[in-house]
């Protein structure tokens, strides 16, 4: 890699010819192979078509006619312009989420200038393809915008596809954070999968307000023993500069992920903005750029790089790091852009073989600043590398082999170099080694039974927490739970809050995080409580015992929608069953109660622009996304005809 200073001696062995890969992990791999044979190897004939070709032709605005050559370099500066028009250069594309209300994405403001100049020095042209939406699920909790947040993925990922479209570039620089979308962004590359693509970090926030005293100001608020004023005051200082929010929530989920898939350079994840190595680290991005392009030495086609191993490398990065539930979804619309089949089924096997080695909040105290100071991911990746849990045989934008993950950026004399880093974690209540493992499995488990399949996020849970017992509380809306707290008829008693009409097809399966402080308050008076739901939680799940994305989903008439007011439901995330405690026959005999809006109703903050996003959508185990299995002719979202089916008789109505 340019700028690479590395001292080691000898690369080490790959995975398969050291044999040093868990078996577990191994059988997972090889059977998600099998699994995606025929539309994995269809995707790669494709991608592969094109790389040939992009390699005969040069670059690729060399085959635009005369017209559409002259509107693609207009208005590009003098210089610029003369590149472009001789068609010798590479093209690189810069796709951003940059906008100047969200803190995360702030940062890229200065990027495009900053990547031009990087690309050009490396001897190619860059130009700013295209900009995708950004929103915040902090601001939007609990609002009616909220049901638009994991939508927003799949048109982020369309947004990136019409940038690149023109069949102007060569490459990539795709700039994205957040929830959606760094995955809504890493969908659309893929579907260009011949060309290469470096994700650019923008790096956390420093450090503000502990975790903990902000999210007692939350219960303290809840209960009514503070004012707006003072609640206010404690988010301000929590989220209070330019950067990601420092909990470890999906953004930062996202970030990890996506440096354990080789695409991000090493050691960028968590680079502050507006230092001096996060500039460098950017600038050599844009250079990286360049080198991976077909008419370079290292052509690294995006496609190529995300492949079974990589996605088995994020999964176990997420479950190691106790991450988001979010992901669960994202990595299985990920790996269906590059024809791989990912299932539930993996998750929940990687589950048993991958123990957790950080505690960041909600799973702990720290933030990823803490985890950064600690050796951050090059200990993190190291430690999973040595135990054989990741693969070492991969395609990274830095090079063949995730050993190059190990080093470290640095400055110095003003140089970027990269070395090695042999030091293990410097605080062991943030991070570990596995062998003093905070728990032997991953933080997300996986649940089965006669409600369906949902997911519960364990990490942040008590153990005395993780069996729940208790009679539904039915609610088809998480405000009239809000409004049953705040009248006090949730006091004194054990219950299983049952949230349903929440899922894709339903209202676009929102994040119910608004949910958390009251019934943390009532688990810390010494009630049992517990969340059943097919909405979501998000990253920021804490102590609340919890199974979310229950599919099938209510709306596609999934058993949620029969549950009644005191159905005796049992939730045990540790033997990772989820039972309805009422006998077949009796369920047999009910009918479902409830319907999500109809069209005509689920209006207003735009959301009636969606109402074809309702009808499509997949469910949550199938990555609750509307884009076919690459490579295979049939759709993921196998949930389809029956959303569609209850949209029309909710419009009936």
């Amino acid at each position: 890699m340019t700028g690479h200073t590395d001292h080691r001696t000898d690369p080490r062995p790959d995975d398969d010819e050291g044999g040093r890969v868990n078996p577990v992990i191994q059988e997972i791999t090889d059977r998600l192979i099998e699994r995606s044979r025929a539309s994995r190897t269809a995707y790669l004939a494709r991608i592969d078509a094109e790389a040939e070709e992009a390699r005969r032709r040069g670059p690729a605005r060399s085959t635009l006619g005369c017209a559409n050559l002259a509107h693609g370099f207009a208005a590009a500066p003098g210089a610029d312009k003369l590149d472009l028009r001789a068609s010798v250069k590479p093209g690189v594309a810069i796709v951003s989420s940059y906008n100047d209300m969200l803190s995360a994405h702030q940062p890229y403001e200065t990027y495009p200038a900053i990547l031009k100049a990087a690309v050009r020095t490396a001897g190619g042209v860059a130009q700013f393809a295209g900009g995708v939406p950004a929103m915040c699920d902090g601001i939007t909790q609990g609002r009616p915008g909220m049901e638009l947040s994991l939508y927003s993925r799949e048109v982020i990922a369309m947004a990136t596809a019409i940038a690149l479209s023109h069949d102007m570039f060569d490459a990539s620089l795709m700039l994205g954070v957040c929830d959606k979308i760094v995955p809504g962004l890493l969908i659309g590359a893929l579907h260009f999968g011949h060309l290469p693509a470096v994700f650019v970090p923008a790096g956390p926030m420093g450090s503000g307000l502990p975790n903990k005293v902000k999210a007692r100001t939350r219960q303290l608020f809840a209960e009514g023993k503070v004012g707006k004023d003072e609640l206010l005051d404690a988010e301000a200082r929590s989220y209070h500069s330019p950067g990601t929010c420092t909990f470890y929530g999906t953004a930062n989920s996202n970030q990890v992920m996506i440096e354990v898939m080789g695409l991000h350079l090493p050691g960028s994840t968590f680079v502050n903005p507006r230092t001096e190595l996060r500039q460098a680290l950017t600038e050599a991005a844009g250079r990286r750029a360049v080198a991976l392009t077909a008419h370079g030495a290292e052509y690294t086609p995006v496609g190529r790089v995300v492949d079974e191993k990589a996605i088995v490398n994020a999964c176990v990065a997420l479950l190691a790091t106790g991450g988001s539930t979010n992901h669960t979804m994202h990595l299985v619309a990920i790996a269906a852009a590059a024809g791989i089949e990912l299932l539930w089924d993996d998750l929940a096997a990687l589950s048993k073989a991958v123990p957790l080695l950080t505690r960041m909040y909600p799973n702990g105290q720290a933030d990823v600043n803490h985890f950064q100071a600690a050796g951050g991911m090059q200990v993190l990746i190291g430690e999973l590398l040595d135990a054989g849990l990741l693969h070492r045989d991969v395609l990274t934008v830095a090079g063949h082999g995730l050993d190059h993950y190990r080093s470290a950026p640095a400055l110095k004399d003003g140089e970027l170099v990269w070395e090695e880093r042999t030091e293990g974690s410097t605080d062991p209540d943030v991070l570990r080694p596995v062998g003093e493992a905070f728990s032997p499995d991953g933080g997300i488990h996986m649940l089965d039974g006669n409600l369906g399949r949902a997911v519960s996020k364990v990490s942040a849970v008590r153990p005395e927490h993780l069996v729940v017992e208790a009679p539904a509380k039915v609610f088809d809306d998480q405000l009239d739970l809000l409004r049953a707290f705040e009248a006090g008829e949730l006091d004194g008693q054990d219950f299983v809050a049952v949230i349903r009409y929440q899922g894709p097809s339903a209202n676009g399966m929102p994040e119910l995080h608004k949910l958390t402080p009251p019934l943390a308050v009532l688990l810390d008076r010494g009630q049992r409580v517990a969340i059943v739901t097919d909405g979501r939680m998000s990253g920021a799940s804490g102590k609340v015992p919890a199974a979310i994305h229950l599919s099938p989903e209510a709306a596609h008439g999934g058993p949620i929608a029969l549950v009644r007011d005191g159905d005796p439901i049992r939730l045990d995330s540790a033997a990772g069953t989820l039972e309805l405690l009422v006998p077949a026959e009796e369920l047999a005999a009910r009918t479902p109660q409830g319907a999500p809006l109809s069209d005509a109703q689920w209006v207003g903050t735009g959301r009636e622009l969606f109402a074809a996003f309702r009808r499509t959508a997949g469910p949550a185990e199938r990555g609750a996304g509307i884009f076919a299995l690459n490579g295979r002719a049939e759709s993921l979202a196998d949930g389809a005809d029956a959303a569609g089916s209850t949209a029309a008789a909710g419009d009936a109505r």
